[in-house]
Formats: structure tokens, C-alpha cells, sequence
């Protein structure tokens, strides 16, 4: 018996898919995988099956056709291919997890591509497929352009390509992201985007933390946060949270130390900060201030805002040091801060001060 993969278009109509099946049983084709994929021409059919060594090309594809099938393509296939689609792509997601530089070559493997090369960004270039064609954008700008010399691609392909792209460039992106901040007193820390699967070092980081923190983060009261608000926070729609974190020297489990949040709301971020008792006055509320400050000047945001107890003389100071003056109005024990970015980037970008 022999491996082949089998693609052809069927007419998306009850009955059609079992004619071909039937086609194919008549001449002693296993189907061992079959994959559906809607197109506006159809559903293409992908099979993988086992044929009788007596079988060639030719008489395969004679079969597809007397099943109704249009558009066959056919070639000789490996025992790889026993794998069935979901693993083979978690398999290269992993892949990428770990080296996202390897886009390329997990695209040519998943779409079995004659071609992957990666090109600038250009106006006027629509992405899609065409054909044995691809076009996809990459976040990180530019995009890779795809070729094979058959089977055509389907949308579904697209699809699927255009996910790993996205992948790889967010796994990039946090990889740039994360540093290690040097403090004044020689300590050193982690800082990087948070995620959701932090949710349980977030949630021992608030458990650490003294009520007074906890009410000056939250300005409510100082009992611990919901874990569905902490979720809303690690990955807020709009915005950035950073988390800064520490490794003990035995090997110890990552341990979080302060969690800094900026959550846009139209043309304004709001942006909060906790810092665990012990890590407070030593420099790292204003590290995460001044990276939150950059992202939302790249961001393009018109200001940041901060709601801060007027008696909270550490998160003053903290703003002080930022060196962006702001409007401050109060209500009550509440002041409410509010620190204009577009002229400061702006300034930045000319060389001047304002």
C-alpha cells in the first residue's frame, strides 16, 4: 500500500462527499484523514489516504472524477503525514514559542510552500491568496509572500498561516519587551508584559501586600481584587500592564513584586501602580512609571491620568520624578492627575524641552 494526499473541490451538496468516498472504496483507497475546508467554488476536499501499490496517479485521479470531484491535485505522500492538522500546528506553535525567527520555515512546513520570503511593507499590496499564491502581514511590519506550484491555496490556509505570523511576532515582541532594571541600591529585577496565565503570582502579590497599599492602589478599600477583575487587568483591550519580578538565588519559583497597569480609554490612559511593601522606595513605582509613560507616547495616547490619595506622599513623589507637570484637581481626599504626552513626545522627537 502507498501514502498519497488527495485534494479536490466537491459541490457543497448532501450526498456528494460520500460519492466520491464510494469512488475511491470501489478501487481499494483507504481514506485514513479527511479535512473540509469551504471555499466559494466549493468544499476542498484534502485527503489523506493508503492505495494499492497497483495505483498511480492517473487512475486516482480518474477515480476522483467519476466521484464528482474537479480540480484534483495528487502526490505521493510520507508516514509524517499521519499527523493530523491540529498537531502538526500546535507542533510548529511550539516551535515558534521558542524560536520565533523560524516563521519562514514553520510556514513552508505547514503549507508545504516551494517559497516563503519576507518583503517591506508597501502601499497598494493587498493581502490574501491568489491561487498558489499567499500574502501575509506581518505585525511586526512588512509581510511574506508564499508560492507553490500546487495545490491551489484555500482560505482556511490563510488562515491558519496568518495565525503562526501573528504568533511568532507577539512571542518576539514580548521577548524585546522584557528587561532587567538595575534599582539605585544594586538590586536587580524582571520587567515584562503580563499575561493571564500570571494570575496566581498577581494574586499572592496582593495577598503580600499590606492593606494601605492596597487601598492606595485602589483607592476603595483595601480588600483583594476580584480574580475576574485581576484577569481584566493582566490583558486589559486597550493598554499595557507590566509586571516586575524576582528569582531567588536558590533557583526559587518567579516571585511578583509590583504589577503597573496603563488602561487606555480614548485618547487617555489611566495609570495605576502596587508595589509590595518590602520593594517600595527604592526606585522601581518610578521605572515602571517611565516605561508605561514611553509605551503610551509610541501608543500615541494625548495624556496619562492618575487618581492618587492626597496623603500618598511616596506616589506624589513618584509623579514628581516622571518630570511631565500636569493639571491636578481635587476632590475631597482624591486628586485627580493629569499628564499631557503629544507635546512632550513631540519635543522629544525635535531635540527641545518644553
Amino acid at each position: 500500500m502507498t501514502l498519497w494526499r488527495i485534494r479536490a473541490t466537491v459541490d457543497d451538496r448532501p450526498g456528494y462527499l460520500s460519492v466520491l468516498t464510494a469512488s475511491l472504496a470501489l478501487r481499494g483507497v483507504n481514506i485514513l484523514t479527511v479535512q473540509v475546508q469551504p471555499t466559494e467554488q466549493g468544499a476542498v476536499d484534502d485527503f489523506l489516504v493508503d492505495a494499492p501499490d497497483t495505483l498511480d496517479e492517473a487512475e486516482l485521479i480518474a477515480a476522483v472524477e467519476r466521484g464528482r470531484g474537479r480540480d484534483c491535485w495528487v502526490a505521493r505522500s510520507e508516514a509524517r503525514g499521519l499527523a493530523d492538522q491540529p498537531t502538526r500546528v500546535l507542533g510548529l506553535a511550539n516551535r515558534l514559542v521558542r524560536d520565533p525567527d523560524a516563521t519562514g520555515e514553520a510556514l513552508r512546513t505547514l503549507l508545504g510552500a516551494d517559497s516563503v520570503s519576507w518583503r517591506p511593507a508597501s502601499t497598494g499590496v493587498e493581502r490574501g491568496i491568489t491561487g498558489a499564491s499567499m500574502l501575509l502581514a506581518d505585525p511586526a511590519g512588512g509581510s511574506f509572500s508564499l508560492r507553490r506550484a500546487a495545490p491551489a491555496f484555500t482560505p482556511a490556509e490563510y488562515a491558519r498561516a496568518q495565525a503562526l505570523v501573528e504568533l511568532a511576532a507577539t512571542v518576539a515582541r514580548r521577548a524585546a519587551e522584557q528587561v532587567t532594571l538595575v534599582l539605585p541600591d544594586g538590586a536587580e529585577v524582571d520587567v515584562r508584559p503580563a499575561s493571564a496565565h500570571d494570575l496566581s503570582g498577581v494574586l499572592e502579590l496582593h495577598e503580600t501586600c499590606s492593606p494601605r497599599s492596597r487601598q492606595r492602589r485602589y483607592l476603595g478599600g483595601a480588600a483583594l481584587p476580584q480574580p475576574a477583575r485581576l484577569r481584566r487587568l493582566l490583558e486589559p483591550s486597550r493598554g499595557l500592564t507590566l509586571l516586575a519580578t524576582t528569582t531567588g538565588s536558590d533557583g526559587a519559583a518567579e516571585s511578583v513584586v509590583a504589577m503597573a497597569n496603563l488602561l487606555g480609554e480614548g485618547d487617555e490612559a489611566e495609570v495605576a501602580l502596587l508595589v509590595r511593601d518590602d520593594w517600595q522606595r527604592r526606585g522601581l513605582g518610578s521605572a515602571l512609571l517611565r516605561r508605561l509613560a514611553q509605551h503610551a507616547d509610541r501608543a500615541g495616547y494625548a495624556a496619562l491620568v492618575l487618581h492618587v490619595q492626597a496623603e500618598n506622599g511616596p506616589m506624589l513623589r513618584t509623579l514628581r520624578r516622571l518630570g511631565r507637570p500636569g493639571a491636578v484637581d481635587r476632590d475631597g481626599a482624591f486628586l485627580t492627575m493629569t499628564v499631557p504626552l503629544a507635546v512632550a513626545a513631540l519635543a522629544e522627537r525635535k531635540g527641545t524641552s518644553v
